[in-house]
């Protein structure tokens, strides 16, 4: 059997993360950057210090030297702002599949259209990393959901707020948000892009249970300028789906110790998914009226995180099923993130039209 190459564009915390999942599940990798340096921190310090040891099997090169074709899966880990591009490019190459981490490009959506529609014509699948849709924990919410223990979902609700010192802890060569995208909410930074999952699960549950797609935005935000950053501490956003289905997502980039809850309101009691509850992992907590409180504990460290993403990315190319970290999804997510910002600029409801496609143009004011 043919042994499985996977090419990955940077060599950052999310590369890292990706690089280690790959291997094990036994894959041939090459890790590509723009900077030696930061290839230099992959193999010296970021990789072995989180996973024991370097893996010498791992090729590092430079962008620029870096080998083109003969790839199953490309994935790029790159800020947001450069996603797309390097998306377009990864898909000339005619892999199976692309992954673009999260956030998959900027508000401003430059290429997003074209690479979506590119990677559809081509036959290619692409995917964006939103990884706790394919987790542990997720999958127990939604048995416990589908199995009816809460009766019909009523309402929906995502509170994702965490301080962003992991992030930073994560990258020790930053001195602060400014110093790279997640302190610029125009290059998909901030409390928006940084935790964007939080709209990403408000959008998958109201896909799962038939609600439709987001139709109406109404967003406040806080924003910061800080140095030469420009940034969103905070957002909360209503949403409206095309079915009147309502709820609303709160993000920031200001709360310790961090609180990552999706809550399902049943008319017989609820549903709450706790992503990173503890040190140990997830939870799932199972409310009824009249019975005692079920904690299910789901044990996991990160890098399990991005091997179930991995994973679920090798079996949806094989056997050709839909997913829900497709791109398109994960574009969703954006669209509605962008309508946040701009409903918070021009302090009024915006509209999605989705018949427009992936672009700002598709955002407009309600009347």
């Amino acid at each position: 059997m043919a042994t499985t190459r996977v090419k990955i564009f940077g060599a950052g915390s999310a590369g890292n993360h990706l690089a280690n999942a790959c291997r094990s599940l036994g894959f041939d990798v090459v890790v590509c950057d723009t900077d030696e340096k930061a290839l230099g921190r992959m193999q010296k310090d970021i990789y072995p210090n989180r996973y024991g040891r370097w893996d010498p099997a791992i090729q590092l090169v430079l962008n620029d030297k870096a080998p083109k074709g003969g790839f199953d899966y490309i994935m790029v880990a790159t800020p947001p702002d450069s996603h797309m591009p390097l998306a377009m490019e990864a898909l000339e190459e005619s892999p199976k599949a692309i992954l673009v981490e999260r956030l998959p490009c900027p508000p401003h959506m430059e290429l997003a259209h074209e690479v979506w529609e590119a990677a559809k014509a081509k036959g290619i699948r692409a995917f964006a990393g939103f990884d706790h849709l394919v987790g542990r924990a997720e999958e127990s919410a939604e048995e416990a959901v589908n199995g009816r223990a809460i009766g019909d979902v009523q309402t929906i609700d995502v509170d994702y707020r965490e301080h962003w010192k992991p992030t930073l802890d994560a990258h020790p060569w930053w001195t602060g948000p400014a110093d790279a995208w997640i302190g610029h909410w125009e290059q998909g930074g901030g409390a928006g892009g940084e935790n964007s999952p939080a709209l990403n699960l408000w959008q998958h549950w109201a896909h799962l249970l038939g609600k439709g797609r987001v139709a109406e935005v109404e967003a406040m935000a806080t924003y910061v300028k800080e140095g030469k950053g420009n940034y969103d501490s905070a957002l909360a956003v209503h949403l409206k789906t095309e079915k009147g289905f309502s709820g609303r997502v709160l993000q920031d980039v200001l709360t310790r110790p961090a609180r990552k809850v999706v809550t399902l309101q049943g008319a017989e009691g609820r549903v709450e998914l706790h992503l990173n509850h503890n040190s140990s992992g997830d939870a799932l907590f199972l409310l009824r009226p009249g019975m005692p409180d079920k904690i299910t504990p789901v044990h996991k460290k990160r890098p399990e995180d991005f091997i179930a993403e991995v994973r679920h990315i090798w079996s949806a190319v094989k056997d050709g099923k839909t997913s829900p970290i497709d791109l398109q999804r994960g574009l969703d997510t954006v669209l509605v993130l962008a309508a946040a910002h701009e409903s918070e600029q021009r302090k009024c409801r915006m509209r999605i039209d989705w018949s427009i496609g992936y672009t700002p143009e598709a955002i407009v004011p309600c009347v």
